[in-house]
């Protein structure tokens, strides 16, 4: 019995130390590939994909997806406010985003234009099927207001996970152009500037994570010689 609860006990420490060793290099890797998109040159994509070509509800937003030029159709089911957005040229103001519902199980959150606009198409109600043409961006992390029901407290639908049954894609469409049976809805669009990195955070930051996980990973391994050494000394 001696021997198998050793067995087992060394192979929960090798296991755990080569989860914080794969931990490591995961942040490796992050910060990596923030370099890489730093020195990336911009590349201009003036394809229209569908929403399915460039992403999908059970994931998270690709990177190489970022931007890029994408056309919907659905009906909107919610709608809200999310103040103290800034726009590419850098005027803020308060956003109308509604939550488009693209299929029977997904739903995609959608700029509409500036929120004093929002009575612009009075005909557009949760019946009325629209295609939608603009860029689709990642999700934002910092928030710009409270977060309440009828308002959004950035552009993350994250945020919704607990009010809706629907399976929500990562990231939101600022729309370029919308139209319904009756034509081309007209009204202000916005403009939004591209995420200056894909990845969150800073080159350092990740390769701090990268000492810490191994660190971890080294103590684990070294933690039962200790305790062994300790038993040792208090057997003399």
């Amino acid at each position: 019995m001696g021997k198998i609860k050793r067995l087992l006990q060394a192979v929960a420490v090798l296991g755990l130390a080569a989860i914080f060793v794969s931990l490591g290099f995961w942040q490796l890797d992050r910060a990596r590939e923030l370099t890489s998109l730093k020195n990336a040159p911009v590349l201009h994509d003036s394809k229209t994909y569908s929403l399915n070509q460039l992403t999908s509800p059970q994931g998270s937003l690709p990177v190489k997806s970022y931007g890029k030029k994408v056309q919907a159709s659905g009906h909107y089911i919610a709608n809200y406010k999310a103040p103290n957005q800034v726009a590419a040229d850098g005027s803020v103001a308060d956003w109308e985003v509604a939550l488009l519902q693209v299929d029977t199980a997904s739903a995609i959150l959608v700029v509409r234009g500036l929120w004093k606009d929002r009575f612009a198409s009075p005909d557009i109600v949760m019946s009325t099927n629209v295609n939608i043409t603009g860029n689709i961006y990642p999700g934002q992390y910092e928030d710009r207001a409270a977060n309440t029901p009828s308002q959004l407290s950035r552009l993350d639908s994250s945020l919704l996970t607990s009010v809706t049954d629907f399976q929500l894609y990562e990231g939101f469409i600022s729309e370029s152009s919308e139209r319904t049976r009756s034509g081309e809805v007209t009204r202000n669009r916005i403009s939004l500037a591209m995420p200056k990195n894909g990845i969150p955070g800073y080159y350092w930051q990740h390769i701090s994570y990268v000492v810490i996980w191994w660190l971890m990973a080294a103590l684990v391994i070294w933690a039962p010689f200790y305790k062994r050494r300790e038993d040792g000394d208090d057997n003399l």
